[in-house]
């Protein structure tokens, strides 16, 4: 599986959007706060608006808010409403494909792939990446899905 750079940044500016909620803050802001190239996040946030993750207000006192719970907007809803399909081989969905003979079971392991896939990034919030970001770095390294998935009120 690969992770598009349209969803990577679209992930980064919503986690932006939800560590700093208080106010609305600017593409530009984002982009500068996330080393996203600016022209690039534009394109994101249209997308983003036209998904219902983000509301947008002109003006001097404007910018991006997310619009609705960060707790409730997941990281596999996030990619899909800036890269469509969430899980495709060649294309096509993995319950319409079919194969012959001794790779008759292999759309089997692409549905389960893709089940895998969406119970981690479907179970993980951007309210739970942005409160993790937040939080002071422990030894050890990376985290485990386990870790970062928290979805709905606290």
């Amino acid at each position: 599986m690969q992770i598009s750079a349209k969803a990577d940044y679209a992930v980064r500016a919503l986690v932006e959007l939800a560590a700093d909620s208080a106010r609305p803050l600017t593409c530009e802001a984002i982009a500068s706060a996330q080393d996203i190239p600016f022209r690039f996040l534009k394109s994101v946030f249209r997308d983003l608006r036209s998904a219902g993750l983000v509301r947008s207000q002109r003006g001097c006192e404007g910018g991006y808010w997310i619009a609705r719970d960060a707790r409730l907007i997941t990281v596999g809803e996030v990619m899909t409403a800036v890269d469509g399909e969430f899980f495709t081989v060649r294309g096509e969905r993995p319950e319409v494909l079919g194969y012959p003979a001794a790779a008759s079971a292999l759309p089997d392991l692409w549905r389960a792939a893709e089940a895998s896939a969406r119970a981690v990034l479907d179970g993980t919030s951007i309210a739970a990446l942005a409160e993790r970001g937040t939080e002071p770095a422990k030894g050890g390294g990376g985290e485990s899905a386990h870790e970062l998935s928290a979805v709905g009120p606290a």
